[in-house]
């Protein structure tokens, strides 16, 4: 990676006071204004080999407010569509960015697109809502999306015609990879098309794994959660001769939810991501395994990312869905009919319980944490888009807001190390061990 790639774009010149300064018995602290110089390292060094192998710093845009800005904000339109699925934090996060825009820069324009990108495409018929101080006053406390979600692919022309229509100079962004994808199309439109239209988007997706990004919000509520359905899993075990609690919780391709939620209760005795290869048969697999704990205690508990051992289905049984994901086998179920069939061949009574909390957990309010936690990230949204930058996100990276931009946000995802500390963590808190067969 080199300085430039986290470089980010912009619309114009930012010329207009920013409104901040003008506010009256406003202490200097809160009129402190981050200068355009001020960033955060990425990596203390990065090595360039177009350079003869001179490290060089690669920094991220320090966010925060800035003295001048781009936007009028008495002549602004703006707009909110938060895409995906459900994750706590939503509607923390859209009451965040209205109250920012309204009353620190006083943009009264604020309209919020219904049901994700459908929401631009007139042949959906979606409403469009006014997004007021006093509409969103409440609805932080409220598990869901008030605006509500889609997936699916949508043309990015009719997107960007809706925006032109509607006179939208700023979008706002909520939604994970996908989105994030569709976020950097619609600003190629919008600068092939010559436009002054603003995007920025602020990442979410409850399995953490965004690049560069170092939590994401909603996933602190979504571990409590899950930890919950796994104290619920342990209880069913140890109630039940034999027992058997199977969780499954979310991660698609990362398994930082499952292996965070095993470590905030150490009741669990297998825990399965996609980043690491079981087996299940054989001296080593996970059935041997298990078959020696019920023996040897009576109870187990087992959690499996949604997206562990995808091996055992093929792309051609599974399809993909609307966004054009690769469906995932359900490997829970999966799990549970292939365990009990393990123990009735042996002729081993079991009592397995299976427990998949997953709709649950993503729409669930956030706990305080997140709600913080969003609060902060819609403040860092509105001054980046003020000041004029686009195609970008915002983000917490070294225990600092900044700057990433999208295109570098997109190009890998964050998993689980295998080799790292987090999983040495849970090996150690499950004493489970290496289930492949050599």
């Amino acid at each position: 990676m080199k300085p430039e790639d986290t470089k980010i774009q912009s619309l114009g010149p930012a010329k207009i006071q920013n409104p901040i300064i003008t506010r009256q018995g406003d202490s200097p602290g809160f009129r402190h204004f981050i200068d355009n110089n001020e960033f955060v390292r990425v990596n203390p060094f990065v090595m360039d080999t177009a350079d003869s192998c001179e490290p060089r710093e690669v920094t991220f845009e320090l966010a925060g407010p800035r003295s001048k800005i781009y936007f009028d904000p008495t002549k602004l339109k703006a707009a909110i569509v938060t895409c995906g699925g459900m994750c706590p934090g939503i509607n923390s996060l859209v009451r965040s960015i209205v109250l920012q825009l309204h009353h620190i820069y006083g943009v009264t324009n604020v309209v919020g697109i219904k049901f994700g990108l459908q929401g631009f495409i007139p042949k959906f018929g979606h409403d469009i809502v006014e997004l007021t101080p006093t509409l969103v006053e409440g609805i932080h406390g409220r598990g869901g999306s008030y605006l509500g979600m889609s997936r699916g692919s949508q043309s990015m022309e009719e997107i960007v015609d809706s925006l032109e229509r509607l006179n939208l100079g700023l979008l706002f962004m909520i939604g994970g990879d996908g989105t994030l994808r569709a976020s950097r199309a619609i600003v190629e439109e919008i600068t092939k098309r010559g436009l002054k239209t603003g995007v920025v988007s602020i990442p979410k997706t409850i399995d953490n794994d965004i690049c560069f990004v170092s939590k994401t919000f909603g996933f602190q509520t979504a571990v409590e959660e899950a930890a919950q359905a796994i104290l619920g899993a342990h209880n069913e075990a140890t109630g039940a001769p034999n027992g058997v609690g199977l969780v499954k919780l979310m991660g698609r391709m990362s398994g930082f939810v499952a292996a965070h939620a095993t470590l905030a209760l150490t009741e669990v005795n297998f825990c399965l991501i996609p980043e690491v290869e079981f087996d299940l048969e054989g001296e080593r697999g996970l059935l041997k395994h298990l078959e020696d704990r019920i023996r040897d205690r009576g109870h187990a508990v087992v959690v499996v990312a949604e997206g562990a051992g995808q091996n055992i289905f093929t792309e051609e049984d599974l399809g993909r869905d609307a966004s054009g994901n690769l469906r995932l086998g359900d490997i829970g179920t999966y799990l549970k009919k292939r365990i009990n069939q393990h123990f009735e061949g042996k002729n081993i009574e079991l009592n397995l319980k299976y427990i998949d909390p997953s709709y649950l957990i993503r729409s669930v309010p956030c706990n305080s944490n997140d709600r913080i936690y969003t609060g902060f990230l819609g403040h860092a949204a509105v001054h980046a888009a003020l000041t004029g930058k686009t195609g970008m996100m915002v983000s917490q990276w070294d225990n600092h807001f900044v700057h990433v931009p999208v295109e570098l946000a997109i190009k890998n995802r964050k998993k689980v190390d295998p080799e790292g500390s987090l999983w040495r963590s849970v090996r150690e808190a499950t004493g489970q061990p290496h289930m492949v067969n050599e």
